[in-house]
């Protein structure tokens, strides 16, 4: 699949320039969310496990209904669903708008309300990556994706600053934000007017629900690639604990901790515009590698970092590294996965993708509550270490892989 790709395409195509922006603002919306949520929950609770709570509920749906979300991917309308899923999203967020306006002190109903937000999100993640192939013809997909992803790195930039200084003046405010966001993301969704792609239903069974599974299996390279992913930032992923970072070891406001997240995905857009013009080649599985053996020691560069200048190099770095297993993972998926199971190979990995953020932040939020902030971090660092040194053994073939393509 072509990397390299046409700057001026995406304003070419109404529809896809409609779900590029919707992608975006909903992007900047979760990545808003998720500052505003930490650093409430860390002020009411002052409990690194609370903040692993957050990314469970988050994440529990993605796994819980994967099965059922890529299905419903393949089966029915994907623009259909993203509307339904955006307009849940919309409620969810206008709850804790209203939650943070009363003043009350308990967790609970912010857990129930980012499970509900979860499940929109479950649904959607599948139907959104699934509907891609959808809006552009075949010999421009290739450039749909790089800007897919550029959308969603951008606003994982500009999302946590943003959210970090609108906190300043309130989480009210912050909530409004994402609650309008939502909302604006459904409306230039209801404007889209592409022609879905008729497909034949046959009778949903276990083997349809398990062919994803069993087509990821099937693939030892594209298998490896994303389970050496997940691992690696299960293991070594320490955004749960940068609100204690920001808080109790750096000492900046809700402002330094926007700063902090915005790191990694500046990074990330940094090696994807790289990436765009200057395409790995060659030796893919030598990169991918290295690219987590690099992550590792950023994490530990990390996590035993005492100022601000330091901790947000190494996290840019991470980001940045991130992005090369990010790319050669998702070229690989789409490029061996035909359209007519896009939905269900697609939920599988947003799985993959959720577990090592969401459940990496429940593992970092439960160790730290164990044996500390920064030996986590580090312990974690040093496990993807390991985990990449186990798969160097066990998946041979994706340690040898030259070139992205057949």
């Amino acid at each position: 699949m072509a990397t390299r790709f046409p700057v001026p395409y995406a304003l070419q195509s109404r529809d896809f320039a409609l779900y590029c922006s919707a992608r975006f603002i909903s992007a900047l919306a979760v990545q808003m969310l998720n500052v505003a949520v930490g650093w409430w929950v860390y002020a009411l609770t002052h409990d690194p496990f609370a903040l692993g709570l957050v990314g469970l509920a988050v994440f529990l749906p993605a796994i819980g209904l994967a099965l059922a979300t890529g299905h419903a991917a393949d089966r029915f309308d994907r623009l259909l669903i993203l509307r339904i899923c955006y307009a849940i999203a919309t409620l969810a967020a206008a709850g804790l708008l209203f939650y943070a306006g009363s003043g009350a002190r308990q967790v609970g109903p912010i857990y129930a309300l980012l499970l509900l937000f979860g499940v929109a999100r479950a649904f959607a993640n599948p139907a959104g990556q699934a509907i891609v192939p959808n809006l552009v013809p075949p010999a421009h997909l290739g450039s749909a994706i790089a800007w897919n992803a550029l959308a969603w790195q951008t606003a994982t930039i500009v999302g946590p600053a943003l959210g970090g200084i609108l906190y300043l003046f309130g989480a009210t405010v912050v909530f409004a934000a994402v609650t309008l966001s939502f909302a604006i993301t459904f409306g230039l969704l209801a404007a889209i007017r592409y022609q879905a792609i008729a497909v034949e239903h046959e009778p949903t069974d276990w083997n349809q629900l398990l062919a994803g599974i069993r087509f990821i299996w099937s693939k030892p390279v594209v298998f490896g690639a994303i389970s050496l992913d997940l691992f690696a930032v299960l293991l070594g992923g320490a955004t749960a604990l940068l609100p204690v970072y920001a808080h109790d070891i750096l000492h900046v406001g809700p402002e330094g901790l926007g700063l902090l997240r915005s790191m990694p995905a500046a990074g990330a857009v940094l090696m994807a515009s790289w990436l765009a013009w200057r395409p790995l080649r060659r030796h893919i599985g030598r990169r991918m590698f290295q690219s987590v053996i690099v992550f590792g020691l950023m994490t530990i560069g990390f996590g035993l970092s005492e100022h601000l200048a330091l901790s947000l190099a190494c996290l840019f770095v991470l980001g940045a590294v991130d992005m090369v297993s990010v790319f050669i993972r998702q070229t690989l998926v789409q490029i061996e996965t035909p359209d007519v199971m896009r939905g269900r190979v697609s939920a599988i990995n947003t799985v993959f993708i959720g577990a090592s953020n969401e459940l990496g932040e429940f593992e970092s939020g439960a160790l730290a509550a164990l044996i500390g902030t920064v030996p986590t971090v580090v312990v974690g660092g040093i496990g993807t270490w390991i985990i990449a040194a186990l798969w160097l053994r066990w998946f041979p073939a994706l340690r040898d892989r030259d070139r992205l393509g057949n």
